[in-house]
């Protein structure tokens, strides 16, 4: 609809837009009644968090950061485990020192037993919904009725002298009864044996087990979550003692390991840490080619592919121990095989050099060879220019088939080539983004140490979107761009159109998410990177983020510690955006309701224009504007014509410029449907064939809630006129209804 501005007086029509624009709401009486309810400023969405975040403390501050009394507990340990090939079983002994920070008095701690998941009696199986109908296989049967005997079994808790804690087993924690109160700054000993079945992944499935090649009688282990662990004592939960179900991950303290693993002695084995013995469990050829890697650009081959195949038939009876030490990790995790093929590749830091290394049998080949290494190495060159240097010595990736988990400097990867070695570009991509992820988990949640049984996003999300980043800097022999399936906005459309019912807010406990994955690694890392590219800037987001992660290094960071520092470091007031993508289910919908289009036309009063025709001229006026009272002083003058000039000898030039006969002024009407705010991005496509876009920041919408109305009007104005205009044009704002989005003059 194309409307004529007519205007008495030159100098009138700033006030007159400024009016259209301001009043455009207001509804004719009868024609629509405004709604009211209770409280209606309690619902806006430029509210603050006040009332969601804690109270700020001396341990964590208003600003996000740690408080000068921020504390956090340590446990060390120093741990002999033995892997028993011909039974599939792992037998430990561990001494756990465990340093208590914080300014209270512990009568007891508590241990993880997460082995215990697998227990015939355990919770997890206890609660596993089923259904029996036609066509349900075989496997999920299985899965249902399986009776693995799993779980830790424990031959003993005892202090440093050798005496018996009383321990009370709940399921997966375990509560050790101290002999007496554990003082602040004190420390306690705990003496530890156990051993337990060690799960075939591929039959019932697991983070961590073996895999069995039955043609060569070969077991390929990924081991983890294999020794009791203490829990995380802290200012936030206290003891972090919720059960483990299976899905929320885990939650640990910092401190240092010294560990010794004793395997067949034809095994190569693979640890969080650095290897002690180095000449006790390798040839001095393949120390040579490790020291090589250091200096190298490519990956340096460290076990040949004939070396790992002469291992896979020996089956040697004697054993060899491999002595690792890592310190300030908060968890361990290694891996043996016969099977391994070896390789490394130094990636510099200043002065110090990571060796970025890969273990994989020849069933990964020759994909692994080609990818895994150069993976590991672009991850921690880019996850360190977002955050800080990779700081560990060491990153480890590992071929398991069908698996995907991290632990400190190691992780367990999928991948694998057919039998004739060949891969298809979905399954070389599929192994290299989950690599990428696996890795990246080093920094979120192993060294920026969230709490993962409470809030999965908070490493996951994190550690997704760092994972796009890095996959937007891949290149490879193809030159084709990563296809990435976490990042993009448009990606995550169907899942936040879908139905509310199974759509849980992102501030949701693990183990009560629904649609796991989207709502833990796709949203939150949608909505970081929309943070960073349409809120925010790279140049703010990216200083903020970098604060974040150097603030709470080694520590362990809530969710309002994240959401405080990146509003401190940027000063950007993004309460309305954590509100909206990590508190509530909303979506994006905005809709272009109308476009008015109106242009300049000059109708004056000249000499001997009566005070009537003068009036007549502004009830024209005010059919397609507002009343102006500039207007009507004109027209109530004695001689109109001369107070006309009156006023326009006193208009500047930037104002006779603004309002040339050539300009256009549209008012484009929006309506928030889905409810997530979110910045306005126009595209306008002239009729002169040219383009331009114009981006609102989304506090356009903060007066929405006073109109209850949910709806605002922008006026813009342009010396072209405007063919068409596209709401989110470039798919940025995860807009679910883009069929709602375009205006056609």
């Amino acid at each position: 609809m194309k409307k004529n501005i007519i205007l008495l007086a030159a100098a009138c029509t700033f006030f007159s837009l400024s009016t259209l624009a301001q009043h455009s709401h207001k509804k004719s009486k009868g024609v629509v009644a405004e709604p009211s309810y209770e409280n209606a400023t309690d619902q806006n969405k430029f509210r603050q968090l006040d009332n969601e975040l804690p109270t700020p403390n001396v341990y964590r501050t208003a600003s996000g950061a740690p408080g000068h009394q921020y504390w956090q507990n340590t446990a060390d340990y120093t741990m002999d485990i033995r892997l028993d090939d011909e039974n599939q079983r792992v037998y430990g002994t561990e001494e756990i020192t465990y340093n208590n920070a914080s300014p209270d008095e512990l009568q007891y701690v508590w241990i993880q037993l997460d082995q215990n998941v697998r227990s015939i009696t355990s919770m997890s199986n206890q609660i596993e919904e089923g259904n029996l109908k036609n066509g349900v296989s075989i496997n999920e049967y299985f899965n249902m009725f399986h009776n693995f005997p799993g779980g830790f079994n424990i031959d003993y808790v005892k202090d440093a002298k050798g005496n018996d804690y009383e321990v009370k087993v709940n399921h997966t924690m375990m509560r050790v009864n101290l002999k007496k109160t554990l003082k602040a700054g004190e420390s306690v000993k705990l003496n530890i044996k156990w051993w337990y079945n060690i799960n075939d992944r591929m039959e019932i499935g697991g983070r961590s087990g073996y895999e069995y090649f039955k043609e060569e009688n070969n077991y390929l282990y990924t081991i983890a979550q294999f020794f009791p662990r203490m829990a995380v004592y802290s200012d936030v939960t206290g003891w972090q003692n919720k059960q483990f179900l299976g899905r929320g991950e885990f939650t640990l303290p910092f401190g240092n390991y010294d560990v010794k693993l004793t395997v067949p002695s034809d095994m190569i084995v693979g640890g969080t840490g650095e290897i002690q013995n180095m000449s006790d469990v390798l040839t001095a050829a393949q120390m040579a080619r490790l020291e090589q890697a250091k200096t190298s650009d490519k990956p340096v081959v460290v076990v040949t592919q004939d070396e790992a195949m002469a291992n896979e038939k020996t089956h040697s009876l004697e054993m060899k121990t491999w002595h690792f030490k890592a310190e300030n990790v908060r968890d361990y995790g290694w891996c043996a095989s016969r099977k391994f093929i070896w390789d490394a590749q130094g990636v510099k830091f200043g002065d110090r050099t990571v060796l970025a290394m890969s273990l994989y049998p020849k069933e990964g080949n020759p994909m692994w060879e080609m990818y895994s290494t150069k993976a590991i190495v672009l991850t921690l060159e880019t996850y360190s220019k977002f955050t800080f240097d990779y700081p560990y010595p060491v990153a480890y990736s590992i071929n398991g088939k069908s698996i995907g988990m991290e632990y400190p400097m190691i992780c367990f990867n999928g991948g694998r080539t057919d039998a004739e070695g060949k891969f298809s570009d979905e399954n070389k991509y599929r192994t290299i983004l989950v690599i990428i992820h696996e890795v990246g988990h080093n920094y979120f949640p192993m060294i920026i140490n969230s709490d993962e049984r409470q809030w999965t996003w908070m490493d996951e999300g994190l550690n997704t979107f760092l994972q796009y980043q890095t996959e937007r800097a891949w290149t490879d022999e193809t030159g084709k761009p990563f296809p990435s399936q976490r990042g993009p906005a448009k990606n995550i459309v169907p899942y936040m159109g879908g139905d509310k019912r199974y759509i849980s807010p992102i501030m949701t406990n693990s183990e009560s998410i629904h649609q796991f994955g989207n709502n833990a690694y796709g949203k939150p890392c949608t909505a970081l990177n929309i943070l960073r590219e349409t809120v925010m800037g790279p140049e703010l987001f990216d200083y903020a983020f970098k604060t974040y992660a150097n603030r709470w290094m080694f520590k362990h960071p809530s969710p309002a510690d994240l959401f405080r520092t990146m509003e401190d470091a940027s000063a950007v007031d993004l309460d309305w955006f954590w509100r909206g993508w990590f508190y509530t289910n909303d979506h994006c919908d905005v809709a272009v309701t109308d476009v008015k289009e109106f242009t300049v036309k000059f109708n004056q009063p000249t000499a001997g224009t009566s005070k009537e025709k003068a009036k007549k001229m502004v009830e024209a006026q005010t059919k397609v504007g507002q009343f102006d009272p500039i207007l009507q002083s004109i027209a109530n003058a004695e001689d109109p014509a001369k107070a006309y000039d009156m006023v326009k000898n006193n208009i500047t030039d930037t104002r006779k410029e603004f309002l040339n006969e050539d300009n256009y002024f549209y008012q484009v009407d929006l309506k928030m449907i889905g409810g997530l705010v979110m910045p306005v991005i126009f595209k306008l496509e002239y009729a002169d064939g040219t383009a331009e876009e114009i981006r609102i920041p989304a506090e356009i919408w903060k007066m929405q809630n006073e109109r209850l109305t949910e709806t605002v009007s922008k006026v813009l104005i342009t010396n072209r006129a405007v063919n068409k205009i596209t709401l989110d044009p470039n798919l940025e704002t995860a807009d679910t209804d883009v069929s709602n989005n375009v205006w056609v003059r």
